[in-house]
């Protein structure tokens, strides 16, 4: 019995450290830039690191939507938030696609799909 563990501890040993360095994907900013989608949801993203979001479902227009700026290192996207009573409230997503025309990331509890609209 003792050999059995001794071998199960020999094997975790071996696969646990090749697991942990795997390098994190990085994605190309620059396809970020524009206008995305998922249903009555919507984000710009400029190439300045700013943004707005809106959600036609709230009867809100791009140009009254919430300011944030934003930022891209390899696949963690955070974004800043502005609020209107002052303050920024910060989200953190990792990227899991970025294409030309599909964006996906997701945070501690769901995920987000958005369509390129420009």
């Amino acid at each position: 019995m003792a050999k059995k563990f001794l071998v199960f501890l020999l094997v975790l040993a071996v696969f646990v450290p090749i697991n942990s360095c795997r390098e994190e994907e990085t994605f190309d900013e620059t396809l970020l830039y524009g206008r995305w989608r998922s249903g009555t949801l919507y984000y710009r993203y400029d190439s300045n690191g700013s943004g707005v979001s809106w959600d036609t479902a709230d009867d809100v227009r791009e140009e009254e939507g919430q300011a944030f700026t934003w930022e891209l290192k390899k696949s963690s996207l955070q974004q800043l938030h502005t609020i209107e009573m002052g303050g920024v409230v910060p989200r953190y997503y990792t990227v899991t696609e970025l294409t030309s025309s599909s964006l996906r990331y997701k945070d501690s509890f769901r995920s987000y799909s958005f369509t390129k609209v420009n």
